[in-house]
């Protein structure tokens, strides 16, 4: 259930930014009083103050102008000059809270079809709704107004659609991605929910999110959040002392047992975390709840690249490759064609020569799963299950279990046509996916529903990220809100980060980019070429690193 009070009624403060016409920053008036002591402050504002309407403004430039005025400024002054373009029978019902529209600025078209009629027609590239969450939207909408002329002869808006415009290239100067955490259904891993607020008073709008919010519908199905239902916050502001958060809730909070307390702390020390606050301290009226954060599984993936060679399989420094326990003798055994291990490294789920998957375990009892034909490459979760699909039946995914009984996973991805690369988000809880979707590659996710004995049985209503430039041919999470992706395309290969609820961004790869695998961060993600290259990610640039890796392979984390 979503108790979430809209998030975006206090999201513009400072998106006053994007005005491409302003009167400057004020040099004279009133001196206004400082912030409370212990309140938030957050980032510094950059308030602008956009034009008025003008005497004498077409139907056409009152729209224009009421575009740039919707994005600033905000609650603090209710939108005022944003209102000054709508007529009075609508200036207190419109709600500049609704969404945000991100948008190609110079691609703003206003038309006027008949006298009273504004059509705005805008190139979106993606919107944010009251509750922070990115959604990719790119091509043209069209945003339609109705004008009249008031006593005084001047046009005002009487008919306006709900929330506002915001340039693509200001979007990121304005707002900043923040991650609500959430628990796994096992409570092992914390799995992030990316979500876009401005960066001013970003610890109020976090706990808002997390305590009095839900996690986004895709993802609803396969996290857990610790806050009861019964709980919410008491204040509507979250201050800072001392770089910790003061959370005070409602006094059903004195009711829930520790357990579930301590993992209240930790979803909130960690979602704040994500804003750059230290920590969190949850209290009741003045009574501080005592509560300390718990263990969690990380995710990340430690050590040099895992890699197969002519000298076997292991991780390779320099020149030296050290083999993995078990696994690296096991390898022996087999003609992969790519390997992705488990976090304990104790199986590997592999592709092998003539596309049949295998799991291939430390012990060396390796077993052939699926030989359906045309599988892709296989991916293993952490609670030992292999996921495995025909390219060209995007439908018909089968999980493994470690005693090889196979089950079907129901509702994956509708409407796609082909499957191009799979993989299970390193916590278990998401599924990422290259789909061939109405002739063009794209990039979706999905949440993993899973029942007893954590057997995936459906995904959740899958997600597109956006489609992808070119044919999309590899991909990998580089962290847990990150995938690396490989495509090509006539100017030659690409490889792009995209963000989980949130953009892409699509840089040139080395020429004959085959395979791509995640590192100890998106700064140091790794390309293997089909000839036996790898490269690694330096800053902007891909650093040839060695040569000879038959098969690059993928870690699903690191054993703890």
């Amino acid at each position: 259930m979503n108790r979430r009070r809209g998030i975006l009624a206090s999201v513009l403060v400072v998106a006053a930014l994007v005005l491409s016409a302003c009167t400057g920053l004020p040099v004279s008036g009133p001196v206004n009083p400082g912030l409370a002591a212990g309140e938030d402050a957050g980032s510094p504002e950059f308030l602008f103050r956009p034009d008025e309407p003008q005497p004498g403004a077409t139907p056409e430039q009152i729209v224009e102008g009421f575009i740039r005025a919707g994005s600033g400024p905000g609650p603090a002054a209710n939108w005022e000059v944003a209102r000054m373009f709508l007529a009075p029978s609508i200036r207190e019902t419109w709600k500049p809270e609704a969404s945000v529209t991100i948008d190609l600025p110079d691609d703003r078209e206003p038309v006027s079809p008949s006298e009273g009629a504004v059509e705005l027609s805008l190139v979106a590239v993606a919107t944010v709704d009251q509750n922070g969450a990115y959604q990719p939207d790119a091509g043209i909408t069209q945003l339609s107004f109705r004008l009249a002329q008031q006593d005084d002869g001047e046009w005002r808006i009487t008919e306006a659609p709900d929330g506002v415009v915001i340039d693509r290239d200001v979007f990121a100067n304005v707002f900043h991605r923040y991650s609500l955490m959430y628990f796994d259904p096992t409570w092992q891993f914390l799995v992030p929910d990316v979500r876009w607020f401005p960066t001013t008073n970003a610890a109020t709008r976090i706990a808002d999110a997390l305590v009095d919010g839900a996690p986004s519908g895709w993802l609803a199905e396969s996290v857990r959040n610790s806050f009861p239902e019964s709980v919410s916050l008491a204040r509507p502001s979250v201050p800072l002392e001392s770089g910790v958060a003061q959370v005070t809730l409602s006094a059903e909070a004195l009711l829930v047992e520790s357990t579930t307390l301590d993992r209240m702390q930790t979803q909130l020390s960690a979602s704040l975390a994500t804003a750059g606050v230290s920590g969190a301290q949850m209290s009741v009226a003045s009574t501080p709840l005592t509560a300390e954060t718990v263990s969690t599984r990380s995710t990340r993936v430690t050590g040099p690249p895992l890699v197969l060679t002519e000298e076997g399989f292991g991780f390779l420094s320099g020149d030296e490759l050290t083999p993995v326990p078990g696994l690296s003798d096991a390898m022996d055994l087999v003609e992969p064609l790519a390997i992705q291990v488990a976090p304990d490294r104790d199986f590997a789920a592999v592709r092998l020569v003539g596309d049949a998957v295998a799991r291939v375990p430390s012990d060396g009892d390796i077993a052939v799963i699926d030989s359906r034909p045309g599988l892709v490459d296989p991916s293993a979760d952490p609670f030992g299950y292999i996921w495995s699909v025909p390219r060209d039946r995007p439908t018909e995914i089968a999980v493994f279990s470690a005693d090889g009984v196979q089950s079907a996973v129901a509702d994956a991805w509708p409407g796609a046509t082909q499957v191009l690369a799979m993989s299970v988000s390193r916590d278990g809880t998401r599924l990422a996916a290259l789909l061939v979707s109405g002739g063009r590659s794209e990039v979706w996710i999905a949440g993993i529903v899973r029942g007893a004995d954590n057997v995936p049985e459906r995904l959740g209503d899958p997600v597109p990220l956006g489609p992808l430039v070119g044919t999309g041919s590899g991909l990998a999470w580089l962290d847990d809100t990150t995938l690396g992706l490989l495509s090509s395309e006539a100017g030659g290969p690409l490889f792009t980060q995209q963000l989980i609820g949130g953009p892409a961004t699509a840089t040139d790869a080395p020429q004959g980019a085959a395979s791509v695998a995640g590192a100890t961060s998106i700064s140091t993600v790794r390309l293997r070429t089909d000839d036996g290259s790898l490269y690694v990610k330096r800053g902007a640039n891909w650093q040839r690193t060695t040569s000879g890796i038959l098969i690059l392979a993928t870690q699903q984390g690191s054993p703890q």
